[in-house]
């Protein structure tokens, strides 16, 4: 067997491909859910609880405080979702320069892989040899199908890094001027209140997107921010 198939065989060599494909578009938000969206949905949930629990510690005395912590916090998501999205974007330019490589420098061995992705979907005898040689005929489409049949990859879902982070600023201002409500205008009881709707919204509206049941997303994620800010609460109160 060739060395390109590392003793595998087409098939297995595919296997192994799409493998090394999912880790390429692995993110923290998962492959299905757009990054601007779950960027949005994480920095909503996590910009309430920061404020949530600010709140719980300093009271309604350091509103300002809060806000301008949250100036530093906003950076931070939107620089952080940017260099997220940087970093996938070049391993998938990675993984797309080494395909092309493999193309023009092992033709034969991409044949042959070619040949077993399609007799796996059912292509056979004259058909599967039609298919395959109109294929290796156009090098730009080779190089698609390769990517999206043996690693598994869909380039339209890689989103600009300046999109995924428009997400994050979106999610970190909207739940800022939630909160800013609550605390500002409902001192005593707005808080909790904000936080409960604001986190709702944003597991809701990211298990909607990701076609998930919501109603359980939407319970763990107000169960794990009660917890984490009751927590808070309780050792600040045993502590301080």
């Amino acid at each position: 067997m060739h060395q390109h198939f590392k003793k595998k065989n087409p098939l297995e060599h595919v296997i192994e491909a799409r493998k090394k494909g999912r880790i390429a578009s692995s993110e923290t938000h998962g492959m299905e859910l757009p990054g601007h969206v779950a960027a949005a949905s994480d920095a909503a949930k996590e910009t309430t609880l920061i404020l949530l629990i600010l709140w719980a510690l300093l009271g309604i005395e350091d509103h300002w405080f809060m806000v301008t912590l949250i100036a530093g916090w906003l950076i931070w998501k939107v620089g952080r979702s940017a260099i997220l999205g940087w970093a996938r974007l070049e391993r998938l330019h990675r993984v797309i320069e080494e395909e092309r490589y493999e193309i023009e420098h092992h033709r034969p061995q991409e044949k042959e892989e070619l040949r077993a992705l399609y007799q796996a979907k059912g292509f056979s005898g004259k058909l599967l040899n039609e298919v395959v040689d109109v294929l290796m005929a156009d090098d730009n489409r080779l190089l698609q199908v390769m990517l999206e049949e043996e690693l598994g990859l869909h380039l339209e879902s890689y989103e600009h890094p300046l999109k995924q982070a428009s997400g994050a600023l979106i999610g970190v201002a909207g739940a800022t001027l939630i909160m800013s409500f609550g605390l500002f205008f409902l001192p005593n009881w707005g808080p909790p209140l904000c936080a409960l709707v604001t986190i709702a919204l944003s597991a809701g509206g990211a298990a909607q997107a990701e076609k998930r049941s919501v109603l359980p997303a939407v319970i763990w994620n107000l169960a794990v921010a009660t917890l984490a800010a009751s927590s808070a609460h309780l050792l600040a109160a045993l502590l301080l």
